[in-house]
């Protein structure tokens, strides 16, 4: 039996990187899943895992659109009669832009997709979870939620919103049998860090990518997605409210020189 076996699962964002990871993790645990990414890349998602044995359905949707989260919701319930965890993991990095040159529709796009749109899968979610007095709910922040030099200024505003969604709400949900956690992403491999990647290759660095942390290395979205089963399955039935960074040991520390101590 899988540790997701017979469990009704959404992931959006699961056109690519962690999302596509996390997709063919959670049905080869045996989820039924509803796989969600504004792209049509969510398509190729379903296809693997149905090419491995697993059960998923494919919805195009923008996560930061209420209409639309309401509607993958209801197709999930459709589908499998019930909803048992879901992952609010879609996201845009919105650049290195100088904050002077920064705009406030810059600002409200990275909002409206990274925090609006998780505040929305879980306001939407609730209900479905709370009638069954159990399920999980995990979320996509990121280290630069927590620390600063991670990213640009708005991309680190929404994900420490996000934190602070999961906080809050896991009291919210004081008595009702749901969890809540998010895991906070450090340096890895998606379509969304692509070009520091290829311009790490330009200019023959690439071995310094994630030198940073103590493992020396970047991360691959498949080790994202083992978090994020944890956090869905009932082995973290204990674990509510909290922000787990899986980033090679990067925020372990105050800035060092690198020097074994």
């Amino acid at each position: 039996m899988g540790r997701m076996q017979g469990k009704s699962v959404i992931i959006t964002g699961a056109g690519s990187g962690i999302g596509r990871a996390a997709s063919l993790l959670f049905t080869r645990e045996g989820a039924k899943l509803i796989a969600v990414d504004k792209t049509e890349a969510v398509e190729d998602t379903v296809a693997e895992v149905k090419k491995a044995g697993g059960i998923a359905e494919a919805v195009m949707a923008d996560a930061g659109s209420e209409k639309d989260v309401i509607g993958y919701i209801d197709r999930t319930v459709a589908a499998y009669g019930k909803l048992d965890a879901i992952w609010a993991n879609a996201g845009v990095s919105g650049g290195l832009v100088p904050i002077a040159e920064q705009t406030v529709e810059h600002w409200q796009e990275i909002l409206r997709v990274n925090l609006i749109g998780v505040f929305l899968a879980v306001k939407h979610a609730i209900p479905h979870l709370v009638k069954q007095q159990s399920g999980a709910i995990v979320c996509t922040a990121s280290v630069a939620g927590l620390k600063a030099g991670a990213s640009g200024h708005p991309y680190a505003a929404s994900k420490a919103g996000v934190i602070s969604l999961v906080q809050t709400t896991a009291y919210s949900l004081t008595g009702t049998g749901v969890r809540i956690n998010a895991v906070c992403p450090g340096l890895i491999e998606t379509g969304m860090t692509k070009p520091i990647f290829d311009r790490a290759k330009e200019r023959g660095t690439s071995d310094r990518i994630g030198q940073l942390n103590p493992l020396k290395r970047p991360g691959q979205p498949h080790e994202l997605a083992a978090m994020g089963l944890f956090l869905a399955s009932d082995e973290a039935s204990y674990v509510n409210g909290q922000a787990f960074p899986v980033d090679g040991g990067l925020t372990a520390s105050m800035p060092y020189t690198g020097k074994p101590v």
